[in-house]
C-alpha cells in the first residue's frame, strides 16, 4: 500500500509541475493557450496573474516532494495530508467556479493519493 501511496503522490507533484510549467511559461504561447481553451488577448491580459496562481502550485509541488522525501508512511504522512488536503480543496473550488474538468485533472487524482496516504 506504501508503494501505492508513494506513486498516486508522486503522480499529482508531477501533474501541479507540469501546471507550474503551463501557468508560468506557457500561457501566452499555443501550448497554454489550449490546455486552458484561451484566446491571445485574454492570454496577454492575465498572464501575471496565471504567473501567480503558477507559483503556487509550484508551493504545492515542494510540499509533496518533501513529503515524499520524508516517507509517505514516517514523517513524511503528515506533510503529504496537508498539501494533498490542499490539492483536493483546490481542485474543488475550480471545479466550482472555473471548470468541471478540473475537478477530475486535480480533485480526483488528490483524493486518490490523500486516500491512500491516510490507508498507511
Amino acid at each position: 500500500m506504501e508503494m501505492a501511496a508513494i506513486a498516486l503522490a508522486a503522480l499529482v507533484a508531477l501533474l501541479h509541475l507540469y501546471f507550474l510549467v503551463l501557468e508560468m511559461f506557457f500561457w501566452t504561447k499555443p501550448l497554454g493557450r489550449k490546455a486552458f481553451g484561451l484566446d491571445k488577448d485574454f492570454a496577454e491580459r492575465s498572464k501575471a496573474l496565471a504567473a501567480n496562481q503558477g507559483l503556487y502550485n509550484g508551493f504545492l509541488v515542494a510540499g509533496l516532494a518533501y513529503g515524499l522525501v520524508l516517507g509517505a508512511a514516517g514523517a513524511g504522512k503528515p506533510w503529504l495530508l496537508f498539501f494533498l488536503g490542499c490539492v483536493v480543496v483546490a481542485g474543488l473550488f475550480g471545479a466550482a467556479t472555473a471548470s468541471k474538468k478540473i475537478l477530475y485533472v486535480q480533485a480526483l487524482p488528490g483524493a486518490l493519493a490523500l486516500a491512500a496516504v491516510l490507508a498507511l
